[in-house]
């Protein structure tokens, strides 16, 4: 038996998307006039709507430890940005490119999408893919001197929070 759903989640089956596409209609328009906003209020709430029955379900997940990993990354974006700036235009006898495997915790689609999104995105390193079988990922960096310290700052700094935000326990699977 199908339940009945509200009124309000009816015409906003998806309220973070409404933000984002609105705020995002925003910032491509340049621009806080009464048609924009109104054109982002509309687009915020047909788009959604358009998209609902692609979207399967949507993850419960911890907003607070979402939002702190968020201004971590942010942090860790800004001050790679600088060390990779200091690191290109310096001598490059002192660049150490490695290859190295992080293993992964756990099979969690979403965990390891994002762990590999954080990766690439952190200026300096990459991700070059996830192996499922092996269970890991294969990261390059532009510059390390330790490995496994590198490993262990992105499990820790990153991977953790990721399975703490979406209730994944060592081992899980989405």
């Amino acid at each position: 038996m199908k339940q009945q759903s509200s009124l309000l989640d009816r015409v906003f089956p998806h309220p973070f998307v409404s933000v984002i596409v609105g705020i995002s209609w925003l910032m491509l328009a340049q621009s806080a006039q009464f048609f924009d906003i109104l054109v982002a209020i509309v687009i915020g709430l047909v788009i959604p709507k358009l998209v609902q029955p692609f979207i399967v379900r949507t993850p419960n997940i911890h907003w607070d430890l979402a939002c702190k990993l968020i201004l971590v990354v942010l942090w860790d974006i800004i001050i790679s940005n600088i060390r990779v700036a200091k690191q290109v235009l310096g001598p490059t006898d002192r660049l150490h490119p490695k290859w190295y495997r992080v293993p992964l915790d756990t099979n969690h689609d979403q965990v390891n999408s994002l762990l590999a999104m954080i990766i690439t995105t952190t200026p300096g390193t990459v991700s070059a893919g996830i192996d499922q079988e092996r269970g890991d990922i294969l990261v390059h960096s532009i510059n390390s001197d330790d490995p496994e310290a590198d490993i262990l700052e992105i499990k820790q700094r990153y991977e953790a929070p990721l399975m703490a935000i979406f209730h994944v326990k060592q081992g899980d699977s989405a």
